[in-house]
């Protein structure tokens, strides 16, 4: 199996890149992959040091990996094999990042320890272990370098935290060779990632990269091994709404009424609230069709409690 170090690592999509590593398809790589700050964060760090990321060095992805005889049209088959955890983790308020970045300017940080099973967020609130890359995609055909930040139709920035171990991704290739690159490991996240990051952290994981001949797919997709809900129900969820004739608006509303909840019920203040929805309160759409207002719903698994 092949290596690709930190220090190959990138900050955005171009595919005038070199490529770090060049495989054939099928071949396993492990890849070791800064946090989303790109290393200015740690252990010992404050919400000062938020303050001060510099944002060229964020969000750094390793790679790119060169996959012979990918071409467009094509599709890389990324099966996503295993994690070696780093154990802490970081959840920050980046000051207008965030879905309620108007509610929250004030920059924050919280460091959470983990092992392979929980996510210890606070003293009696334990979040399962899920690691997976925030961040997976493909250079695009458009020259010139883009942003990391936002997700795209070859992949990229997604956070879609059920790609962990035994999922399977499918991203559209768009330039030879594919240009395959990932970082932005999370330990642990909620659908949404509403407060702009998860439980970031540094790790190595384990790929295996293959070629679909033709898929001729537009955008992402994605195969599951089983049910993607973490092992929470046995406590069951409590949950808020979100109504308005935007799905923007509905969703901001369902997180600001979660937050509310957790600050009535558990004494959270309101940005330690805010950052326990981002790595564990799970978004859904509950209607689209029922104009002119749309449903969004925010699921706190009560089980988190301990």
């Amino acid at each position: 199996m092949k290596t690709l170090h930190r220090q190959n690592h990138h900050f955005g999509w171009d595919r005038s890149l070199a490529p770090a590593l060049r495989i054939a398809p099928g071949e396993e790589v492990e890849f070791e992959v800064l946090d989303a700050s790109g290393g200015q964060l740690g252990p010992a760090s404050s919400a000062e040091d938020v303050a001060r990321l510099d944002f060229t060095r964020v969000n750094p992805v390793t790679g790119p990996v060169y996959l012979e005889g990918a071409e467009p049209g094509d599709a890389v088959v990324v099966e996503i094999l295993d994690f070696a955890e780093s154990g802490w983790g970081w959840t920050a308020l980046i000051p207008g990042f965030g879905l309620l970045a108007e509610d929250f300017p004030a920059p924050a940080l919280h460091i959470s320890r983990y092992d392979a099973r929980a996510v210890e967020f606070l003293p009696g609130v334990r979040i399962p272990t899920r690691p997976f890359p925030g961040t997976i995609g493909l250079a695009l055909a458009a020259p010139g370098t883009h942003s990391v930040v936002p997700p795209r139709e070859v992949g990229g920035n997604m956070d879609i935290r059920d790609l962990t171990r035994g999922s399977r991704l499918y991203l559209p290739v768009q330039v030879p060779g594919a240009l395959f690159s990932v970082g932005d490991t999370h330990a642990a996240q909620g659908d949404g990632e509403v407060c702009g990051t998860a439980v970031e952290s540094p790790m190595r994981l384990r790929l295996r990269l293959g070629l679909w001949k033709g898929a001729g797919l537009k955008r992402p997709e994605f195969e599951l091994p089983s049910h993607p809900t973490t092992p929470l129900e046995t406590k069951g969820y409590y949950v808020t709404t979100g109504i308005a004739p935007d799905l923007m608006q509905a969703t901001k509303d369902a997180v600001r009424g979660m937050i509310e909840h957790l600050e009535r019920t558990y004494q959270l203040e309101p940005a330690l609230a805010y950052m326990l929805c981002s790595v564990a309160v799970d978004l859904r759409i509950s209607e689209v069709v029922d104009a002119p207002n749309w449903l969004v719903s925010a699921y706190l698994p009560r089980a988190i409690f301990v």
